[in-house]
Order: C-alpha cells, then structure tokens, then sequence
C-alpha cells in the first residue's frame, strides 16, 4: 500500500476524531457556573408549528424526518419521538411544508394543518421492485469511482452561509448530565475547494448535572467541527482515499428510494487483513445523479487500546477509558439540481473502568447538528480568525447557561426530547434548593 496515502487517510482520521473525550476531576462548586442567565429575547416575527412524524402502517416514530418550507431553505429535523418544531417568518409567502424520509414517499402539508396540536404527518415507504442483482450492471467499486468524478457538478460550487442548530449530550447510563446547544454561522466552501469550512458561535447555553457525573468531568473537544469533518463530499479523504479499493470491500445490499427515486445502497467494510483501525457501513446513491445522499459508518473498534488512544486526551491514573460505539451518520439535501450538507451525527459510547471498583461506569455521547437555512455568498464573505469557532473548542466552555424557553428566538431548532427536557427541570430544581 502506498504509505504516502496511508498517512494521508490516518490523518484525516485523526482529524475526525478530534472529537476527545477528556476526562478529569472536578470540583462540586463548579455546578454553580452553569446556569447564568443570558436574557436574549427576539420579537415574536414568526410563527410555529408542531408535528410529529410517523410510519403510515406502523404507526412507529421516523427520526430525523426533514421538514423543509417549500420555496424556501428553512428545514429541521425530527427528534428522536418523531416530533418536530418549525418556525416560520411571519412575512413568508408559503404556505406548505414537504416531509421527507429515506424509503419514504415525500408529502406535501399545509401550514394550516398544524396550527394547535402536534399534527401527526404519516407517511408511505416506497416499494422498491428492482434487486440488488439488475440495479446496475457495474461492479460496486466503479460505482464509487463514478460517485467521486461526479462529485464537482453534484454537490454546491458556491459559496455558503449556513445557519445551523447544534446540540450535544453525554448521558451516565440512562440519565442525561450534560446538555449544551448553540446557533452557529457556517461558512461552508464549495465542494470541489480544498479549503476548510469555519463556524461562528452565534448562541450557545449548557447544562451540568456534575452528581451524576461521578467525579468525573467528560468534555466533547471539537463541538460543531467534529459534524462537519464527517462530510464525507467536502473531506473525501476521509473514506474516498486514492486507496479506498485496497482498504475497502464493496457490495451491493438492498435498494431503497428517496420519493421514487431509486437509491443505489453498498456496504462496506475494511479488507481482513488490514489491521489499522477504518470503517464499515453504508453509502446511498442516487441513481440517476449518482450523487451520495447519505453516509452511515461506524469505526472499528477491535484494538480497544488503539482506538482509546484516538478518543481519549486525559484521563485519571487509576481509570481505564475505551470506547465501545463510535457511529456517524451524515445526511444531503437536495435543492435545484445540486445536494449540500443537511444534517450531521455522531453516536459515541465510552466505559470507564475503576481500579478497585466492582462496577464500571458507561456513558453515552451524542452531538448533531442540522443546517436549517442557508443562502449564497456570492462575495465570499469570510470570518476574521479572532470570531472563528477552533477545531479543539470545548462547545460547554464557550456556553453560558440555560435561560428562557424564548432564548433562541426565530430560529430553528431540533425539538428536544422530553428526557431532555425533564432533566434540564430537575437540574434547575436541585440548584434552586441548594440556593
């Protein structure tokens, strides 16, 4: 193997995973820090609208839906139950929003419809007649060549500004201890530049249940970055190495379609006598565009002492700290003939074990973030170096504390879900009581 390009994968794979977990004492007056009030408040310029998303025949939840403003760029995404908030500026001349879902037929609602109550949107998976077999002729890796060479005409050659909603959570078992979101500026590069997109923290809050953490501090380092170095478009050296064919093994699974558009799906998974650590999962291709709509891969994990090596930056001497999950998911839209970033996730889980301790403990990291408007920057409007986010922000350093349930405003945001909303309550009660 070329060891020029094997350097260059290793590095890009660094990169992504510049998502540490740090892990440190702490101090219990630190708790204290976390809940300033930050008083912003917008005029009340739009109006809302509630929805949540589910299967026609099942009637189970579909999660991160796209809910998009016909004629516009303002979209969000349903939460983990299916339920969805968008705002709406008051001065909108539309009057429909589209609900969209891999396997799913797209539908088109009225506004009107959702006034009040949470509308429940139910929509119909597709039946997908062609096989894996007669879906393309061509073997799987001249597909991804194809992918790669259409990757400049695909994908938005524009310059950007994308208004995005960021959340991360870290969880102790089943209990959420911590919480932080922000509103952030995406400037985002055309894909066929090699120039790094840059983010501007416009809001940010947090929340911090330090009990539950165990004496233990574990901060995410990377915040809204770590989202976007998984495009894998914008970064294919991520996964599309010069080297990808001798690292990777592709097959066709199952088809799948997107509004009766058929999706080319390949599984992929390093070749088995490759010993570094690289990925598996699923690629979607649009068949006619042969554009990738979505990414869904996880690392492998075997070598534990690899892999915490990459994750973890400190930690107690008397603590071991190895990740067990370490999934990403990446979404593209589609709009006017060219795709562009949509949503961005990443799943990690990390056991951390105790020297002269019976049980260990387990948590569970989560960050997503979901552009909700965006327009063209045909002047390539850029950030000074001073109001960029840094790649090794830690997003809770940077936030001030949860305020107001108007606090964010017009803009849009992933609905939380009620796990969340009940442990930010029981963390304000508690500090309340210790007040």
């Amino acid at each position: 193997m070329n060891k020029k390009n094997t350097f260059l994968s290793k590095k890009h794979l660094f990169y992504l995973l510049s998502l540490f977990l740090i892990v440190g004492h702490i101090h219990q007056l630190q708790a204290f820090s976390f809940f300033q009030d930050t008083g912003v408040q917008a005029g009340n310029t739009y109006d809302e609208y509630k929805g949540i998303v589910v299967d026609q025949q099942s009637n189970d939840v579909l999660v991160s839906a796209t809910v998009s403003l016909n004629g516009t760029n303002i979209s969000t995404i349903t939460n983990a139950e299916g339920e969805f908030l968008l705002k709406v500026p008051k001065n909108s001349s539309s009057t429909n929003i589209t609900v969209s879902f891999l396997g799913y037929k797209d539908k088109i609602v009225s506004l009107s419809s959702l006034k009040g109550n949470k509308t429940k949107i139910e929509l119909t998976a597709t039946i997908t007649e062609l096989t894996a077999v007669n879906i393309d002729p061509r073997d799987p890796e001249a597909l991804i060549k194809a992918v790669m060479k259409k990757r400049g005409t695909n994908y938005q050659n524009d310059n950007t500004i994308m208004t995005a909603f960021y959340r991360e959570t870290i969880k102790r078992r089943r209990k959420y201890v911590s919480l932080s979101e922000a509103v952030v500026d995406v400037y985002k590069k055309p894909y066929s530049s090699d120039k790094n997109d840059v983010i501007k923290l416009y809001k940010a809050r947090k929340s911090a249940d330090y009990k539950r953490l165990d004496t233990l501090t574990l901060k995410l380092q990377g915040g809204p970055s770590s989202t976007l170095f998984i495009d894998v478009m914008k970064n294919p050296d991520l996964l599309f190495t010069e080297d990808i064919l001798k690292i990777y093994d592709f097959t066709f699974g199952n088809s799948t379609n997107i509004n009766d558009r058929y999706i080319y799906v390949l599984d992929f998974k390093q070749k088995p006598y490759i010993k570094d650590l690289y990925y598996y999962g699923k690629l979607y291709i649009d068949s006619e565009t042969l554009a990738l709509t979505k990414a869904e891969f996880s690392l492998n994990l075997e070598d534990r002492e690899e892999a915490s090596k990459l994750f973890v930056r400190k930690k107690p001497s008397r603590a071991k700290v190895y990740p067990t999950v370490a999934t990403y998911n990446m979404n593209y839209r589609e709009k006017n003939g060219k795709w562009y970033y949509g949503y961005g996730k990443i799943d990690l889980v990390f056991k951390v074990n105790w020297k002269k301790k019976l049980f260990n403990s387990t948590y569970k990291l989560n960050i997503e973030m979901a552009v909700t408007d965006w327009k063209k920057n045909p002047d390539n409007e850029n950030l000074k170096f001073k109001d960029r986010l840094k790649s090794s922000v830690v997003i809770s350093d940077e936030a001030s504390g949860f305020s107001d349930p108007e606090f964010w405003g017009e803009y849009n945001v992933i609905e939380p879900e009620k796990s969340i909303e009940s442990a930010i309550k029981k963390i304000k009660k508690q500090l309340r009581k210790l007040n």
